[in-house]
């Protein structure tokens, strides 16, 4: 603690920061200090106010008290243009690209290259390639932003942050929508960041990263700073306990019970970047789905949903053959569906909490073309209540919430359809220990009712604690299948799964 007073040793420093929002206090005198070519890692529940510091310190918010410092001078950006050119550059939690740009056009947003008075595109595109062949990216400096996934878009992002040749990038969920394999390339880029000198802020609600690349930790917690060590000195579970104020005994809850019927049942499904798939899920039953970004598990629950066109294949549902269309159709039958951007896909950010919550469920609360407003807010209410979300009132917009809280206002809205099947891809993708806790535990408890689940997720651990049964899929196709008793009794592991996604 003692060589944090020595200011001079830091290439940023945050004192006594507060910034509060209305009557809400978001950071009260909180501290951050930050070493040369360290990667320091920021942790904290959602809303415990990372991300609000980090907003600070590139200028998208001004602090109502407090100093900061970087490199040894005073600092206060006017916004993030100010940030890149002292030497900071961020990748945010919620991407917000602009979908009709080319990646080139995105990188060097602002950074343009020009020939007299115009845009010299030709000179953009070829600096923009020759970044992308270093990362090893697969798409052309020209390809158009919208044709990207979600995971493609994070690459492209990290990518545009080495870029602005950054002192200290700020790294806010930067592989909540990669795979393995991206992972450890974007560890090998932090890696070769640091030997450079480079620092690095990274919030992450995955442990096991926090763990493997970082070097220092400072918690925070209900907008406050709790404490900063040494990674080699802090242990998993009291690092879980800083933030969250109490021991969060089982992360993955998962409560065995009944199987039931097979609530849904596909036969040779085959669509865009999927082929031949066949599986069956049961009322009561979790089933996993396993794979690398890309592997065709969204694709084939995409087509399932009617989002996109499904080629061939049978669909039936409690027994009874099913031709889904388009997403009210699916709906209507009883398929609902969290998507893994909750942002663009499954909030409306700028309407109400109310609003949000039954938007799904409407034609359930509607009379003719009226909308019973006072039962659609008793439904609500006690959806949310069994959730423990946390808001101030309904009608608040759904962007005052925490990630964590977002993704429950998500599930009820689905859960007000009454489904007998839900489809949850990544669903506790950005959110913190706590939350997800209490979103497996939601899960357990909907399973027991005789909900059946299908659930995508990226992170091994998940998959692994809270299925009945995984699929494995390898570029467009099942690899395998595995039980929850073959995990057990030690027959499948995490290296086990990765060989099967990996197509070995």
């Amino acid at each position: 603690m003692e060589d944090r007073l020595d200011e001079s040793k830091y290439i940023l420093n945050c004192d006594g920061i507060s910034k509060s929002f209305g009557g809400t206090h978001a950071l009260k005198k909180v501290q951050l200090h930050v070493k040369p070519g360290e990667v320091h890692a920021l942790l904290g529940e959602n809303g415990a106010g990372k991300s609000t510091l980090m907003k600070i310190v590139i200028g998208l918010y001004t602090q109502d008290e407090g100093s900061m410092t970087f490199r040894g001078k005073p600092y206060q950006a006017r916004g993030p243009v100010d940030a890149i050119k002292a030497g900071i550059s961020m990748i945010h939690q919620e991407l917000n690209p602009e979908p009709h740009l080319t990646i080139a056009e995105s990188i060097f947003l602002n950074r343009e290259d020009t020939k007299g008075l115009l845009l010299d595109k030709k000179k953009t595109n070829e600096k923009a390639q020759k970044i992308l062949d270093d990362f090893g990216f697969p798409y052309p400096a020209t390809t158009v932003i919208g044709k990207l996934k979600l995971a493609d878009v994070q690459m492209v992002e990290i990518i545009k942050a080495v870029s602005t040749d950054a002192k200290m990038i700020i790294m806010d969920e930067p592989t909540s929508s990669l795979d393995q394999t991206e992972t450890e390339r974007l560890f090998e880029v932090i890696r070769d960041l640091k030997k450079k000198g480079v620092s690095i802020i990274y919030i992450s609600h995955r442990m096991a990263e926090i763990f493997e690349i970082c070097d220092q930790v400072s918690v925070f917690r209900d907008g406050r700073f709790i404490d900063s060590r040494p990674l080699k000195d802090v242990t998993n579970n009291e690092l879980i306990n800083m933030m969250v104020g109490r021991e969060v005994t089982n992360i993955f809850p998962k409560v065995d019970c009944p199987i039931g019927d097979v609530a849904l049942k596909v036969e040779g499904l085959t669509g865009k970047g999927f082929e031949n798939i066949s599986f069956e899920v049961h009322k009561g039953e979790i089933l996993g789905l396993s794979g690398l970004v890309g592997s065709g598990r969204s694709e084939t629950m995409r087509a399932l949903f009617g989002l996109d066109p499904l080629y061939s294949g049978k669909v039936y549902l409690e027994g009874k053959e099913v031709h889904i269309k388009n997403p009210g159709q699916a709906i209507r039958l009883g398929i609902g569906m969290v998507n893994e951007d909750r942002k663009n896909y499954g909030l409306c950010l700028t309407r109400s909490i109310r609003e949000n919550a039954s938007l799904a469920s409407l034609p359930l609360r509607q009379k003719r073309l009226k909308l019973n407003q006072k039962e659609e807010t008793k439904y609500v209410t006690d959806i949310l209540e069994t959730m423990t979300l946390k808001y101030a009132s309904l009608e608040h917009k759904a962007l005052s919430l925490s990630g964590g809280n977002q993704q429950k206002v998500v599930l009820g809205k689905w859960l007000l359809c009454n489904p007998k099947v839900l489809i949850l891809d990544e669903p506790t993708r950005g959110v913190d220990v706590g939350a997800k806790s209490e979103i497996h535990a939601l899960m357990s408890k909907m399973v027991a009712e005789g909900l059946a689940i299908i659930m995508i997720s990226s992170e091994l651990p998940e998959v692994m604690g809270m299925s009945d049964r995984i699929l494995i899929y390898h570029e467009g196709k099942l690899n395998g299948e595995c039980t929850r008793e073959d995990i057990r009794t030690g027959g499948i592991g995490q290296e086990e799964l990765l060989q099967k996604e990996f197509g070995m």
